[in-house]
C-alpha cells in the first residue's frame, strides 16, 4: 500500500503561481512514474504532468510551458510548479503514483479567480 500526501493547493489570482507537493510513503526509486492529474467540475480527469523513474516527463497540452514537475529523491516528494495560472486551471489536483498498481492521493483544490 502506497500513501500519497498532497499539499499546496489554494486560491490564487489569474497570472499567479502555486506549488503543489506530493510525498510518497515509500522510496521514490520504487515508483515507476509519479505525477499529477486534475479534474474540473463536470469534466473528466486529465493528465497534468508525470515524471518517470528514469527522469522523463510528460505534460498535458494545456499546461506545457507554464507548469514544471520535479522531484526531491531524499524526501520521496514530487512537486508541481504552476505559473501563469488561468481560470481554466481551476480543478481538484490529484497526485498519482504507479508502482505495481496505480495509487492516488486524496486531492487538493486549486482555484484561480480574481
Amino acid at each position: 500500500q502506497v500513501q500519497l500526501l498532497e499539499s499546496g493547493g489554494g486560491l490564487v489570482q489569474p497570472g499567479g503561481s502555486l506549488r503543489l507537493s506530493c510525498a510518497a510513503s515509500i522510496s521514490i526509486f520504487s515508483i515507476n512514474a509519479m505525477g499529477w492529474y486534475r479534474q474540473a467540475p463536470g469534466k473528466e480527469r486529465e493528465l497534468v504532468a508525470v515524471l518517470t523513474r528514469g527522469g522523463s516527463t510528460n505534460y498535458g497540452d494545456s499546461v506545457k510551458g507554464r507548469f514544471t514537475i520535479s522531484r526531491d529523491n531524499a524526501k520521496n516528494t514530487v512537486y508541481l510548479q504552476m505559473n501563469s495560472l488561468k481560470s481554466e486551471d481551476t480543478a481538484v489536483y490529484y497526485c498519482y503514483a504507479l508502482v505495481h498498481l496505480a495509487y492516488w492521493g486524496q486531492g487538493t483544490q486549486v482555484t484561480v479567480s480574481s
